[in-house]
């Protein structure tokens, strides 16, 4: 009776506690805006299903994701033991056992996983203070809370085996049914002498299973380890690939909008804030993304951690309702976020790609930019001719829009003004466009598009820049303004169906434009070409060399819309052999440094990212760096160049490796 009553104050006050401490999180995300994420029912399952329990994303890192999943699996099989331990606090005699054979399971999953869970909490601890893994480096703080998180669940996993130890003491070393299967736990029982010299260890261990589990609960809001928490949420309310891929538009036709972009904690929206919430500091992002591997001053769990620290200083104040106070005065950008960090983002996704709790880092850093460049016209200044050329010329270059079509000189392409009676429009994009180097591949997968016979048109001078590049460096206004003229073009011209070899383009046109009614057929030229070979329209293999090819995935092509096999398969099919792969490629591939408007920035800080990208592709012996992306074409002669190796290696794209190998009719 005396336990009974003591065990229920002891889960009461557990409970409130940690009740308040939920509803303090939950008013704080609160504060955000409104952000519909409850469509996709069953994509979002699917999600927590394979990505939260399933854990697959901590496997892209086979041995951290091998002990993170041992420790998390672990806890989700205890959830039965702790369930028996509590009512146990009522009913001392309770069990579990007329579960039958669903019992054994229990058990034996108990001994089994009590052992491999304190293996990966050694583990874990080993990796983080002894061999000091990089990216799990963080500051005195962080080390101190990650220790005590991984001690408490050691003693919940200790004091479990404890208590299930002296229990089967107690009954004098026998297991109560045949079912009942405890092969460690029956090993363990013997370091007791008796079974009436258990009966005080096992109360003393149930007391600290139960007190180490309740405590662990409520340290939780207050740790850096809340992930344990809000990471199933966080990952049932991410964004699945399609939406990731695009930018949420700017409603400009608002009358009652008064700011644009994000300066501050409540201008973001809730699912932004639960991000914060649900970092764990664990540093994937941070030892994939390209400008902090160089040097440069962005770190993607620096800028969601700032994000969540900022919350959790500001927001308080805010349900308070105070208006004045130095903690308000403050802002978040550049306060406790600097310019410089969000200027060095190139938004190549691969943060995000790493994330195990699909957290949406490019997205918040865009929104930060777009504060910077549309309320406080503050951006680097080499971007001042990016913006003019494009609300000038309506191409981040110089170029006047009366010479968008001379690469087409002398080949018979029609434009749609001439005959919009086609299938296809070639959306050459400004790079294929005005680009020197880039107009031959233009001209390679015209000519390829011609041997097979297939109808298609360009724009020609109405082409306008398709707005990537605007709208990733915050000008929401200029970019708007691109997208709907194009899309009135395209509409007026009855456009169904898109082919570009612009991943660029090809993100925008595919993903963007249906946010201002453009909906499109849309195709990257690697896959059209690929259809193409398959249907047998064109044959390849004519000038088959011994040429070595390695591939360099770009990010908007290959982890902002998954399309990594089909510029392979051209390789492939044209070469008769496949590409050398880099050590980072397809999903985990290293950016070129151009996205998210770096291809119009100097770098002024820290290294440059398509040196080491080039070094990798040089490193494979390829005497062909191929790729499938005007900016990365770039990235990387420049790259090679700078390595001199210029004269011993080229850079192609893929329609120009197929080109070249054409068996023409």
């Amino acid at each position: 009776m005396i336990k009974a009553i003591a065990f229920t104050l002891v889960l009461i006050a557990a409970f409130a506690f940690f009740g308040y401490s939920a509803r303090r999180i939950f008013l704080l995300i609160k504060i955000g805006k409104p952000n519909n994420r409850f469509d996709n029912v069953k994509t979002r399952i699917k999600n927590v299903t394979v990505i939260a329990f399933g854990q697959s994303k901590l496997f892209r890192d086979p041995i951290a994701g091998i002990v993170h999943a041992l420790i998390f699996w672990g806890f989700l099989l205890f959830l039965a033991a702790v369930l028996e331990s509590f009512i146990q606090g009522f009913a001392p005699e309770f069990s579990f056992e007329f579960l039958g054979p669903l019992y054994s399971m229990m058990t034996i999953t108990q001994d089994l996983f009590g052992v491999l869970v304190i293996i990966s909490v050694l583990m874990a601890l080993y990796r983080r203070f002894i061999q000091k893994v990089k990216r799990l480096q963080v500051d005195r703080e962080g080390n101190i809370d990650a220790a005590f998180i991984l001690v408490m669940i050691l003693f919940v996993v200790l004091s479990m085996m404890g208590q299930n130890a002296a229990h089967v003491a107690k009954a004098d070393f026998q297991l109560s049914q045949p079912w009942e299967i405890r092969p460690l736990t029956q090993y363990l029982a013997h370091i007791f002498s008796s079974p009436d010299s258990a009966t005080v260890p096992f109360e003393v261990f149930w007391w600290m299973h139960v007190v180490f589990v309740l405590g662990f609960l409520n340290y939780l809001p207050y740790s850096k380890h809340l992930h344990v928490i809000t990471s199933v949420p966080n990952v049932y309310f991410a964004e699945e690939l399609n939406k990731r891929a695009q930018l949420k538009p700017i409603d400009l036709n608002d009358e009652n909008l008064e700011y644009f972009g994000v300066n501050d904690i409540e201008k973001f929206t809730w699912k932004q804030l639960l991000d914060g919430f649900s970092c764990t500091e664990c540093g994937r992002c941070d030892s994939v993304c390209p400008a902090l591997t160089v040097g440069k001053p962005l770190s993607p769990r620096k800028i969601i951690t700032n994000i969540r620290d900022r919350t959790l200083e500001k927001g308080p104040l805010i349900l308070k309702g105070e208006t004045e106070d130095v903690v308000i005065d403050n802002t978040l950008v550049p306060n406790y976020t600097s310019e410089a960090a969000l200027w060095s983002c190139t938004t190549c996704m691969a943060c995000v790609q790493e994330c195990p709790v699909m957290i949406e880092h490019v997205g918040s850093i865009v929104d930060m930019r777009r504060h910077l460049v549309l309320m406080e016209s503050n951006f680097p200044p080499e971007l001042a001719t990016t913006f003019k050329n494009l609300e000038n010329n309506a191409s981040p270059w110089a170029f006047p829009a009366s010479e968008r079509a001379a690469w087409a000189d002398g080949m018979g392409i029609k434009t749609m003004a001439e005959d919009s009676n086609t299938e296809y429009l070639f959306w050459v994009g400004c790079a294929g466009s005005f680009d020197e180097r880039y107009k031959k591949v233009s001209r390679a997968f015209a000519g390829i598009m011609q041997e097979a016979g297939v109808d298609f048109r360009i724009l020609g001078t109405e082409e306008q820049c398709n707005g990537d590049t605007a709208r990733r460096l915050g000008n929401e206004y200029l970019a708007q303004t691109l997208l709907q003229s194009n899309v009135e073009t395209m509409n007026n011209y009855g456009v169904k169906k898109i082919v570009t070899a612009c991943p660029h383009c090809f993100n925008s046109l595919k993903n963007e434009f249906p946010q201002f009614g453009g909906n499109y057929e849309v195709k990257h030229h690697s896959e059209f070409i690929d259809e193409l070979i398959a249907a047998g329209k064109i044959k390849t293999g004519e000038n088959v060399n011994e040429a070595k090819i390695t591939y360099h995935d770009p990010c908007y092509l290959g982890r902002y819309n998954d399309i990594y096999d089909e510029p392979r398969n051209l390789v492939e099919q044209a070469t008769g052999a496949p590409a050398v792969e880099m050590e980072r490629n397809r999903s985990k591939s290293f950016c070129c440094g151009a996205g998210g408007g770096r291809m119009f920035m100097e770098d002024t800080e820290g290294g440059r990212i398509n040196i080491e990208r080039s070094k990798e592709a040089l490193e494979t012996g390829a005497d062909t760096i191929a790729t499938a992306c005007p900016f990365c074409m770039t990235m990387m002669t420049d790259g090679v160049k700078t390595l001199e190796k210029a004269d011993e290696v080229k850079v192609k794209d893929i329609a120009e490796i197929v080109y070249e190998n054409l068996k023409h009719k």
